[in-house]
């Protein structure tokens, strides 16, 4: 082991970053790779000779290695030998035990997808001899098991599995910059890889792409602009609430078995409306023109672009949500509708209306989510409102900030309370400050609870089959 120096320049200084490293043989003794033990971070000169003396005392005696025999204590030959080690079986323990089981079982799913074949063909080894496949195949096992950063991978798990083993290796595979070298390899196959796991999902499990959902996420970087041209790091809506980081939106296609069919990563300041078209462009040019339905969340796809997927040559079916506010204009006909039961606590209404058919659907256990929630909030507000008005030396202007702040914190409960703010030349009291609950904005919030209304152009036939999969493969219809 031995102190390794990282030298990096920021805010146009010199700095110094320490690490505690470990060499290690492999291919037979003939190579050096090396592991990162522990960060330490900027140390200072004190501090540098600490662990330089505390690595000698740990290499004390290092010698090379000896071949011994073993023998139970009460078992061992007569003779004294200096190559002879006496066990105590009766106090062995186990320690540092290596996953094997699980990492055995990755790799046969990993060759029952006949993945290693097809990254065997595209990733060929290097001129080193490291075997790109391989690392690979442990990357995915990692994600599979104990999903984590790269880093860790290369710190921690790595020495804990049995993936050295099972692949005919050594610690090559866990050395961080060929980690991420690996990756970098990945993305012009992207195409070709989704197009074989589809192949594969259909043959072992004669599995269908009727029914696609389609989703929006994005991910921040604490990083500052500017960037480079073309780079799609952007300011934008953050569904993580880091407004002040920079970040990309990423669009997935999967079916409702859980199962990725594609995606795109955006510039961080795309419109939900505007990634549909192109991710209706991509599923098309992969596996062709076919009736499929779409499942979206209400602010993706767009009237123009709903009505480009009705008017297409081969059409695109939709199943989307839909805003509450519509709710109140067809609330009148779907009273009338009988509900029809999917699987036990989820009921819907269907009313067929302008070409569309319109799904009311019912969730018995989000009905008692959803009233909890909004009782929590309620109970909380109410309780918060007489304490304001009791505060002493509070003016206008600072009840004002701290209304705002509870209707920040509990947004449910706030559209259910009329509040009366004094006027500027008014005290705070009784008077000028009171509340009330909105009893019938409450009875509308309780009917409507735990129950979404859904659009779609399939005929009443295929839009309860499509229901009826998706409540199926997805409990308590989260997804919707």
């Amino acid at each position: 082991m031995f102190l390794k120096d990282t030298m990096r320049f920021k805010d146009g200084k010199e700095h110094h970053y320490w690490s505690l490293v470990e060499n290690r043989r492999v291919d037979g003794g003939r190579k050096v790779v090396q592991r990162h033990v522990l960060y330490l971070g900027e140390i200072n000169s004190s501090q540098q000779a600490a662990w330089r003396k505390t690595i000698e005392i740990f290499e004390t005696g290092s010698g090379q290695p000896r071949t011994v025999a073993l023998f139970p204590e009460e078992r061992s030959p007569e003779i004294e030998d200096d190559q002879i080690i006496r066990i105590r079986l009766n106090e062995l323990e186990l320690r540092r035990p290596r996953q094997w089981g699980a990492c055995w079982l990755s790799s046969v799913l990993y060759q029952k997808l006949q993945l290693d074949g097809f990254w065997l063909e595209r990733l060929a080894p290097s001129r080193k001899g490291t075997r790109w496949d391989h690392v690979l195949q442990t990357l995915v096992s990692y994600r599979l098991i104990d999903p984590g950063s790269e880093w860790r991978l290369h710190r921690e798990w790595f020495d804990k599995s049995a993936m050295a083993d099972l692949l005919g290796a050594d610690y090559r595979l866990a050395a961080d910059d060929t980690l991420y070298r690996c990756l970098d390899q990945l993305l012009k196959h992207k195409a070709a890889l989704f197009s074989h796991l589809q192949q594969r999902w259909k043959d072992l499990f004669a599995a269908e792409f009727d029914v696609l959902l389609y989703d929006l996420t994005s991910t921040y970087f604490e990083s500052d602009p500017p960037f480079a041209e073309g780079d799609k790091r952007r300011f934008g809506y953050s569904r993580d609430k880091r407004f002040d980081c920079v970040q990309v939106v990423i669009a997935l296609v999967v079916t409702p078995e859980g199962f990725p069919l594609g995606y795109e990563v955006l510039p961080g300041n795309t419109l939900d409306k505007k990634t549909l078209g192109s991710a209706l462009e991509s599923i098309e040019k992969q596996y062709g023109k076919a009736r499929r339905i779409w499942v979206m969340d209400r602010g993706i796809p767009t009237e123009e672009t709903l009505s480009q997927m009705r008017a297409s040559d081969s059409p695109v079916s939709y199943l989307v949500g839909t805003p509450k506010g519509r709710l109140s204009k067809l609330e009148a006909a779907l009273a009338e509708r009988p509900w029809q039961q999917v699987r036990e606590g989820i009921t819907v209404k269907l009313l067929s209306q302008q070409g569309e058919c319109y799904v009311f659907a019912q969730s018995a256990s989000r009905i008692d989510k959803e009233r909890a929630m909004r009782r929590r909030q309620l109970k909380h507000l109410w309780k918060r409102l007489p304490e304001l008005r009791q505060m002493k030396h509070l003016t206008r202007d600072g009840l004002l900030m701290k209304l705002g702040a509870a209707r920040q914190q509990w947004p449910t409960a706030w559209r259910l309370v009329a509040i009366r703010v004094p006027k500027r030349d008014e005290q705070i009291n009784e008077q000028t400050f009171y509340w009330r609950l909105r009893k019938t904005k409450l009875r509308q919030v309780r009917r409507r609870e735990g129950r979404y209304l859904l659009r779609t152009q399939l005929d009443r036939g295929r839009s309860g089959q499509a229901l009826a999969l998706l409540y199926a493969t997805d409990p308590g219809g989260r997804g919707l």
